[in-house]
């Protein structure tokens, strides 16, 4: 039970954390952050698969196929994001 509570709190210090970091960054930074986040989440996409294919248990497998869709999610969804906020600098 420790465990999870130790667990808990470093993700609820991690979200706050994230956070305040988020809402510091300046307008002209957002596309090279964005960037870099799209290549994190593609490290997020290989973890799960491994997660995924681990498979000890019903309950692993099911965390796993969930971490790889929303994780793909995120990575489809910021290169989108970055392709477009690109494209509003491109000369016409």
């Amino acid at each position: 039970m420790t465990m999870l509570v130790l667990l808990l709190t470093i993700f609820v210090l991690a979200i706050f954390v994230g956070f305040e970091i988020i809402t510091k960054v300046p307008p002209t930074l957002h596309t090279p952050l964005m960037s870099g986040a799209n290549a994190i989440s593609g490290i997020t996409v290989i973890g799960a698969l491994i997660a995924a294919g681990y498979e000890k248990s019903a309950l692993t497998g099911v965390l796993g196929a969930l971490a790889i869709a929303f994780a793909t999610i995120n990575v489809v969804g910021g290169f989108l994001v970055t392709h477009r906020m690109l494209a509003m600098f491109k000369r016409k």
